[in-house]
């Protein structure tokens, strides 16, 4: 009896110790191995905006479409942008045609100042040999013919001053001509934006846009998911970091069932807190629970290695996966 008494305590004390080292290495596993439910994908999503105001006179696209680099989304009425370039052409032209004139100008001035300084030299000369040559001449010829050579030599300097002028109006001439041909390339370049184009290869999301509205500049219509930038957050508990490691191989489990391999590539360096006033460009990883103080949730950027998706997978951002680090 006492024998049978024995067996059955020690049955149950064989029993409870097993269940103890099971519940602490399940309790070790939930608390400390690096893995966790809390994991998002991710992937380059880019807002499309126009840079031109106007009406949409076309949409090339459907939602959901996948779209290459380049591909036009839609059309605003390019009608206003197509005569801004016909104006600016037609002041380019108006530009050029001033600055030939400037430049038809200088070479007159030029010319005039060269006939001037010759005269002047000529008159100059006369009246330096009046006045070697002294009493063989009268005393008004001399004076008369320095007083010509001072008019010959203000007439020179008012054709060099005409010269300098007409070379300033055709600097200023240059000038509009490469404000003109600035506005004429700002106006080709805006005719050219009324084609909004995908800025990358990816699918159209959230497309808000329609023939015959109205888009402002800068105000997004549509979003592009890229095709090739899918990866995961996963929302690590802090007391599980010291487990994870940069290039560490992970294991990933979507919610459909899907599975694939992935690796770490970075861990985060901060986290938003709210007594913290520069941590608005943070992720902001809320606590499950206000009341009770929880270890904080740090993200951890996993790359997906598409040749372990099965053919045909569809990733989304947004889906909702497990991951474990260590296990391939």
């Amino acid at each position: 009896m006492k024998l049978a008494s024995l067996i059955r305590l020690s049955t149950t004390l064989l029993v409870v110790l097993i269940a103890a080292v099971l519940a602490w290495a399940l309790w070790r596993h939930y608390m400390y191995s690096p893995w966790t439910r809390d994991a998002r994908v991710r992937a380059e999503v880019v807002d499309v905006a126009p840079d031109v105001s106007g009406r949409v006179v076309r949409v090339a696209v459907k939602d959901n479409q996948k779209v290459a680099r380049g591909d036009v989304l839609f059309v605003i009425d390019p009608t206003r942008f197509a005569n801004a370039v016909r104006q600016a052409q037609a002041n380019l032209d108006a530009a050029e045609a001033a600055a030939h004139a400037a430049g038809a100008d200088v070479a007159a001035m030029s010319a005039s100042a060269q006939a001037a300084h010759a005269t002047y030299a000529m008159r100059h000369a006369e009246a330096s040999r009046r006045q070697r040559i002294g009493s063989l001449i009268s005393g008004e010829a001399r004076a008369d013919a320095k007083a010509v050579a001072a008019a010959a030599h203000a007439q020179w300097q008012a054709a060099q001053a005409g010269q300098g002028k007409a070379a300033a109006a055709k600097a200023e001439a240059l000038a509009s001509v490469e404000q003109a041909q600035a506005a004429l390339a700002l106006a080709e370049l805006n005719l050219e934006r009324t084609k909004v184009r995908a800025p990358i290869d990816g699918y159209v999301t959230n497309l808000d846009v329609y023939p015959g509205d109205y888009v402002a500049t800068g105000s997004a219509h549509m979003a592009l998911v890229g095709a090739d930038g899918f990866w995961i957050y996963g929302y690590f508990e802090e007391t599980k970091l010291p487990d994870v490691r940069v290039g560490a191989p992970v294991s990933i489990r979507f919610m459909d069932g899907t599975t694939a391999r992935g690796k770490v590539e970075s861990i985060a360096r901060g986290i938003a807190d709210s007594d913290s006033p520069a941590g608005g460009l943070l992720a902001d990883v809320k606590p499950t629970f206000s009341w009770v103080r929880l270890a904080q949730r740090i993200p951890v950027r996993i790359s997906i290695d598409p040749g372990s998706l099965p053919k045909g997978a569809h990733l989304a951002a947004g889906m909702t996966a497990t991951v474990v680090v260590g296990e391939r």
